[in-house]
């Protein structure tokens, strides 16, 4: 048979594939175009996203039970495929809007709204002062947020950077504020444009406080879209007025129009929130960079872990691992907490080596002077002994914190701790300083162990 027999006799095939299979075909690749939206589906069970997309696939659904099987085996087993992915994107939908850490986003940023509600919310009304208790308060539950565990799922990540995302621009639209504080910088008899230019401002000044309250979501007379006609009006507004050529009055109109655009800037947030890349930092420039610094720091782990001489190479791995941390100073944070936490964790995860390389080096020098130590200058020396070993398995460590090689390292680490704890300097400063030194690292070391393995995700 010729290869143009078999292709026509496979399009005949296709042409006169059963009714049922093909409306079968039809219902999957609808269900298939929204698996996307359901995935990355950061809401909650009562948002409208949520409901039309429950609505949809319970429609396929119902779609799918109504194909008739003519009780013929294979479409019986068509029908069962497409009714199980159906019930697989519906289960996910439902898990990823009633995910256990979702709902602790959730209720942290309740305790958000209620600061706002208590502190800011009247801000607007007359009074220009923050207090100090809502400062402490914000950056404590942007710590918080922070620290929310993603485990790398899309919608996890998009609901927490998107709850990050709205109190950190209310924090920021308050910091403005209080910079500016801002009194009047013109008399009104300096020119008629003057009284309009300042009207303006204290309508730009009740604005902030509508978006604040908008944006945390506890405003429900006013719409983003409205504010946003009412600043753009602001702008027409400024644009029209003569300001006869002076310097002084068009700065200042200047200032108020920037002041507006940045209000306008805040408003913008909500559309990218229904795109994933806006919200998945995973995409970031700065993630990015720090994630190409992690790699390098790595590879150089692992050469000087593998390595049969690693004496030979602490030298290059320093001056380069030194060259890694001023990479990440240099990394914007773009005033995301995100960002700073993970640029924070890479300083450690690279720090913690060039300690490492640091104690290997302390250790072979001293190999030419122990005979002149103090008794119990050598007893802290066994201790940096022993915590050399444990670091190199704690670098090497990957799981989290219910493995039992975890278990076994914490302990080793705390066995150290008390071995310090019982060495008696008799009065020797430097033995004292050694012993410090040494609890300290001990303490880092731990930390680092915790660090690695609270399997945080930005």
């Amino acid at each position: 048979m010729s290869a143009c027999e078999t292709e026509h006799d496979k399009s005949m095939d296709m042409g006169n594939q059963h009714p049922s299979i093909s409306r079968l075909q039809e219902i999957q690749k609808e269900v298939k175009s929204i698996e996307q939206q359901v995935v990355g589906f950061s809401g909650l069970p009562d948002d409208k996203n949520y409901k039309k997309l429950e609505r949809f696939l319970t429609k396929q659904l119902f779609e799918i039970d109504s194909v008739d099987t003519e009780g013929k085996g294979d479409i019986q087993q068509a029908r069962k495929r497409a009714a199980q992915e159906t019930e697989r994107l519906l289960k996910e939908l439902e898990q990823n809007a009633n995910h256990p850490h979702r709902i602790e986003i959730q209720n942290i940023f309740k305790e958000a709204q209620s600061l706002v509600r208590e502190k800011i919310v009247p801000f607007h009304t007359g009074g220009n002062c923050v207090t100090d208790e809502f400062e402490e308060g914000i950056q404590d539950i942007i710590l918080r947020l922070t620290h929310v565990k993603t485990g790398g799922k899309i919608s996890l990540r998009k609901a927490r950077y998107h709850t990050l995302t709205k109190i950190c621009a209310v924090q920021e639209i308050i910091e403005d504020c209080m910079k500016k504080q801002p009194s009047l910088p013109l008399s009104e008899d300096v020119h008629p444009s003057v009284a309009k230019i300042n009207s303006v401002m204290c309508e730009v000044n009740k604005a902030r406080g509508t978006l604040i309250a908008l944006l945390m979501g506890v405003n429900n007379n006013e719409t983003c879209r409205h504010l946003s006609c009412v600043l753009s009006g602001l702008i027409a507004d400024l644009d029209a007025l003569d300001v006869c050529g002076r310097t002084e009055i068009r700065n200042y109109r200047r200032e108020v129009v920037e002041d507006i655009n940045k209000l306008l800037k805040y408003l913008d947030l909500e559309e990218e929130a229904d795109t994933t890349k806006a919200f998945d930092l995973g995409q970031n420039h700065s993630i990015l960079k720090i994630e190409k610094v992690l790699k390098r720091m790595r590879e150089i782990k692992n050469e000087l872990l593998q390595a049969q001489n690693p004496s030979e190479l602490y030298l290059s791995s320093k001056t380069e691992l030194q060259g890694l941390i001023g990479q990440l100073d240099e990394v914007s944070l773009e005033k995301n907490p995100c960002i700073r936490e993970a640029r924070r964790r890479a300083v450690i995860e690279v720090q913690t080596l060039i300690t490492y390389i640091d104690l290997k080096e302390a250790l072979e020098k001293r190999k030419f002077f122990a005979c002149e130590e103090h008794p119990s200058h050598t007893a802290v020396w066994n201790v940096l002994e022993n915590l050399s070993e444990i670091q190199e398995e704690v670098l090497s460590f990957d799981g989290n914190r219910a493995d039992k090689n975890y278990i076994r390292l914490e302990e080793l680490l705390t066995k150290q701790l008390l071995a310090l704890d019982a060495v008696d300097p008799q009065g020797e400063e430097k033995c004292k300083a050694a012993r410090k030194q040494a609890v300290k690292l001990a303490q880092n070391i731990l930390s680092y162990l915790d660090l690695k393995s609270d399997e945080w995700e930005y």
